[in-house]
């Protein structure tokens, strides 16, 4: 698979992904310590929906668009909020003026006291970070392998924060990859939150990566994914997960609340759901 995301800017996974990211951000800053975001494949940090990559597919519309025309009942419409805030105004198909992808998610959210580490190892990708990014005396944007930068950066110097790992998925070993660092980074900074991004296309394999990221941390594990179709292995991108080390302890309770919701408003096929797992497999 090879998940570019300005071809697929504002589509289901990424308003799974940006929802879920928002409430863990939103539960961290009820600390006043200053904590790290750490981005290990940053991407663009921001899209335009009307460019050239987001109009040869149209995936936002199936996607924010969605979420943007329902009706949102007042606890669903709370859990958004973080998330929406960030996203700003749209027109009336849906489409705000520009998505922000994790990065400017973060940097929206985020306060003074606390810092962002970007990372990009694309060579036209990193440049347009840095300019949709801009001057950000709170972040720093490097040029490095995303695997390399998650052994490098850990432990911050703040010693919370949050890491997310949303790598395109374009080598076949990258759920070993991506468990192999994990558990690297783990052994270093134990107490940190990790986010790790997954498509979901063959159940044995990611029921595998699980078992791999449990033994690895104790089962200190929330397994999140949201389908709009039945999945399969030779098929399109339909479902995709988040698995979450060390979650925010109202994180299980809030997507017991949002993602059937979620999930509702965006399946477009049988076999559309989701599934929510606490701990070991």
């Amino acid at each position: 698979m090879n998940y570019r995301h300005a071809f697929h800017a504002g589509n289901f996974a990424d308003v799974f992904k940006h929802a879920i990211l928002a409430r863990i951000l939103d539960y961290l800053m009820r600390k006043d310590a200053p904590l790290r975001y750490l981005d290990t494949h940053a991407g663009v940090g921001r899209y335009d929906l009307a460019g050239d990559e987001a109009s040869r597919t149209g995936e936002w519309r199936d996607g924010v668009a969605r979420v943007m025309k329902a009706e949102r009942p007042p606890q669903i419409a709370a859990l958004l909020a973080p998330w929406l805030k960030t996203l700003g105004p749209c027109d009336e198909e849906g489409k705000p003026e520009s998505y922000t992808g994790s990065p400017a998610l973060a940097q929206a959210m985020l306060r003074k006291q606390d810092r962002l580490t970007l990372c990009e190892l694309h060579p036209v990708d990193i440049e347009r970070l840095r300019a949709a990014m801009g001057r950000d005396h709170r972040m720093k944007t490097l040029a490095i392998d995303g695997y390399m930068a998650l052994n490098a950066f850990v432990p911050p110097v703040e010693r919370r924060g949050l890491v997310l790992v949303d790598p395109p998925f374009e080598a076949t070993d990258e759920f070993e990859r991506l468990a192999k660092a994990f558990a690297s980074a783990y052994a270093k900074w134990p107490t940190g939150v990790y986010a790790l991004w997954h498509p979901v296309k063959d159940g044995r394999i990611v029921d595998d990566f699980y078992r791999s990221l449990a033994n690895a941390c104790g089962g200190k594990l929330l397994r999140l994914e949201l389908a709009v179709a039945a999945p399969a292995p030779e098929g399109r991108l339909v479902a995709n997960g988040l698995a979450i080390i060390n979650p925010p302890f109202v994180l299980a309770e809030e997507a017991r609340a949002l993602l059937p919701w979620l999930g509702k408003v965006l399946a477009h096929g049988p076999g559309a759901g989701v599934r929510i797992e606490e701990g070991a497999p």
